[in-house]
């Protein structure tokens, strides 16, 4: 210490004592208290990291507005998602579909936030959950809305076209889940960083339905079908030919999702995959000029495996 305040009398050494001391603040505090910013600037779309389920955010245009797709399984990662995105206000929860993994979450993501109304499709089972879902968005004073194939919604920086399903099941009761994910809202979103196909849980059945339809499938980005299920057709891959992939999927799940074949085939193909079990919350954004690489932005700090 005595060395030290002796040097530090000298004007060349109190000069060299702060550029150290400088330099030690700059490797040392933004490890600690500063990491690497999130949100990335002018990003459209985000896959949260929710665990075994999806919930897709899209940028409107306005400045804390976005669209929610699904609300994953519980209340805390989405909510936590939400807030890391600045999210005040959402103009319109969608829920593709009523399983659990879409729609258990839908609580945590209304909390504290304005909601213009929570829409789903027109597979209205299974019941207990259809209750749940009304009973949530009434306590939030949102509406809750039906949306069917051939619509179209939009907001400043966003267009939404409904393409699916086109021949949702009437009646799904003893069903083994295949029938509810058949009848996933689909959705084309057109954004400033590209287009995006939102697939819901559609199975093999429905991808065919939509292929048979002659609907305009293409799209830069596809949110795959399933969280990486192995029941998505080649041809139904083909028709969207993603230039990337996002897989909203859990670390460790008993379903063995995503499918190795499927992942690898898409790679090989030239598709980048991002998946959230790895990656944690994905991010598409910028505003590519034609033939520019899409740009994903992964958060890395993806929820732990399950116990």
């Amino acid at each position: 210490m005595l060395g030290l305040l002796w040097f530090g009398r000298s004007p060349r050494w109190r000069a060299l004592l702060l550029a150290v001391a400088l330099g030690l603040a700059l490797v040392l505090v933004p490890t600690r208290i500063a990491p690497p910013g999130w949100p990335p600037p002018a990003w459209a779309v985000v896959a949260c990291d929710v665990g075994q389920g999806d919930a897709i955010v899209l940028a409107t245009g306005r400045p804390g507005w976005v669209v929610l797709v699904d609300a994953g399984p519980d209340d805390g990662p989405v909510d936590a998602c939400l807030d890391r995105l600045g999210v005040q206000r959402i103009a319109l929860v969608v829920l593709s579909h009523l399983h659990a993994d879409h729609v258990g979450g839908l609580a945590g993501a209304l909390r504290d936030r304005a909601v213009g109304g929570v829409a789903v499709g027109p597979v209205r089972e299974p019941g207990w959950a259809l209750r749940e879902v009304a009973g949530t968005a009434s306590g939030a004073g949102a509406p809750l809305v039906a949306l069917a194939a051939g619509r179209r919604l939009e907001w400043p920086a966003l267009t939404i076209d409904v393409i699916g399903p086109q021949h949702p099941a009437a009646f799904v009761d003893g069903d083994d889940g295949t029938a509810v994910n058949d009848g996933s809202l689909v959705l084309r979103a057109r954004t400033p960083a590209g287009t995006v196909l939102l697939a819901g849980d559609v199975e093999l059945a429905a991808q065919a339905d939509l292929l048979a339809s002659g609907v305009d499938l293409r799209a830069d980005v596809l949110k795959m079908p399933h969280h990486g299920s192995r029941y998505t057709s080649v041809a139904f891959l083909n028709a969207v030919s993603p230039r990337a992939v996002v897989v909203s999927v859990g670390a460790g799940n008993s379903y063995r999702h995503p499918d190795p074949g499927l992942i690898g085939a898409l790679e090989r193909a030239g598709a980048a995959v991002r998946r959230t079990d790895t990656a944690g919350d994905i991010a598409l954004v910028g505003r590519p000029a034609a033939g520019e690489e899409l740009e994903l932005v992964s958060r890395g700090s993806p929820l732990p495996e399950p116990r």
